[in-house]
């Protein structure tokens, strides 16, 4: 980052692989990763690491950036170290922090369109979010579209439980009296017949448009993930079986069948729907064919909004895109679209990175919005400056 008239900030980060931030001239310095905020040591150390940069007055801080969630302990954090130092805090989107991320660590001045997908980060709309298409500049963000929604049966368990999400792309493709057949045996007849209830009457079923839920979808579709050891162990595992199929050269046919609506939401259940119709000795050829349709639908995707929106640079944010696969074919089409592709480098793509786009996105607000930015009524969950 070349900015060195930007207004210094410190960032707190997300709540999972929890790092912070201190922007300090238009430059970034991250802290270690912290772990994950469920864990009161990883609290303490978020606490250890803000209080070193606060202790050094030579430049002082303009504001604190969070995430909008009011419940997380880095928000709260942050709200309280910013009514102690009498400056903003700022809450910033999880996803439009994760492409601000990418263009802080690329120095970009001109507007981008950002692919942000991963597991979940609350929306403007208080939804929870996962695969979004964002139009990006230094003055903020506008959501063009994202991934089709399914439901989340139990909540937050059915992040753990990939079957549940498998349960919930069978309801979605109007085969939910298959589920008790399919994942009875695997779960408990009880259980899988809860799941289908909860999904037919849309009781705790709360919608997300999380790429990291397809991917458990997929995974249990496929059969190879039912519950979860540890996060994102259904995806690595689908990625490492395309991977394994891939080596030997080949290539998947017939991938071209995601659709886009007039609202800019790509439907991903024609993708599921193949999976679950696949012979268990054709595993790995359906879930190479899976990322090889999900990169051919997310491209022309973005290339179009790049198209609508006169953006010639494409940003990849997100956890998701820890997977080589699907990054590789994602940068090849939109490259083979004439667009640049830009992902981060030096800091993570994942939520350990997070705190760069949320300083970055601080930074430039207070920055446009000059001394009046103090006088902006509090609200975290529009993304407004809030004095605390």
């Amino acid at each position: 980052m070349a900015n060195a008239d930007l207004p210094d900030v410190i960032a707190l980060g997300a709540w999972l692989k929890n790092a912070a931030c201190r922007l300090t001239g238009g430059a970034a310095q991250m802290s270690g990763v912290h772990g994950d905020l469920s864990d009161p040591a990883a609290c303490v150390a978020l606490e250890n690491s803000v209080s070193a940069w606060l202790h050094d007055t030579r430049r002082p801080v303009a504001a604190i950036a969070h995430d909008l969630h009011p419940d997380f302990f880095s928000t709260r954090l942050a709200l309280r170290l910013a009514a102690e130092l009498g400056v903003p805090a700022i809450g910033v989107q999880h996803h439009h922090a994760h492409i601000a991320a990418v263009m802080a660590e690329h120095d970009l001045r001109e507007p981008v369109v950002g692919l942000a997908l991963d597991g979940v980060g609350l929306g403007t709309d208080g939804l929870a979010w996962g695969g979004e298409l964002l139009s990006v500049d230094e003055g903020g963000f506008e959501r063009l579209g994202h991934l089709g929604l399914l439901g989340l049966p139990g909540g937050d368990v059915a992040a753990r439980e990939p079957w549940r999400m498998a349960a919930s792309a069978l309801h979605a493709l109007g085969r939910g009296d298959e589920i008790e057949g399919r994942f009875g045996a695997a779960v408990g007849p009880v259980a899988a017949k809860g799941v289908r209830q909860m999904l037919q009457k849309r009781l705790q079923c709360p919608p997300t448009s999380s790429t990291g839920r397809w991917f458990d979808a997929a995974a249990g579709a496929l059969g190879l993930s039912v519950r979860q050891a540890a996060e994102a162990d259904a995806a690595i595992v689908l990625e490492r079986c395309a991977a394994r199929w891939l080596a030997a050269g080949r290539e998947p046919a017939g991938v071209a069948v995601a659709q886009v609506d007039e609202a800019g939401v790509l439907d991903l259940r024609p993708l599921l729907a193949r999976l679950f119709d696949t012979p268990v000795t054709a595993v790995d050829e359906a879930a190479a064919w899976f990322h090889a349709a999900l990169a051919a639908a997310l491209a022309p995707w973005a290339a179009a909004a790049a198209e609508r929106c006169g953006a010639r640079t494409v940003c990849l944010g997100g956890g998701c895109f820890f997977n080589a696969v699907l990054t590789e074919r994602v940068t090849r089409h939109l490259q083979a679209r004439g667009l640049r592709v830009l992902r981060p480098l030096r800091y993570s793509c994942g939520d350990a990175g997070l705190a760069l786009g949320q300083a970055w996105v601080a930074a430039h607000r207070l920055r446009s919005a000059g001394s009046a930015v103090i006088t902006v009524p509090a609200n975290v969950l529009n993304e407004s400056l809030s004095c605390a």
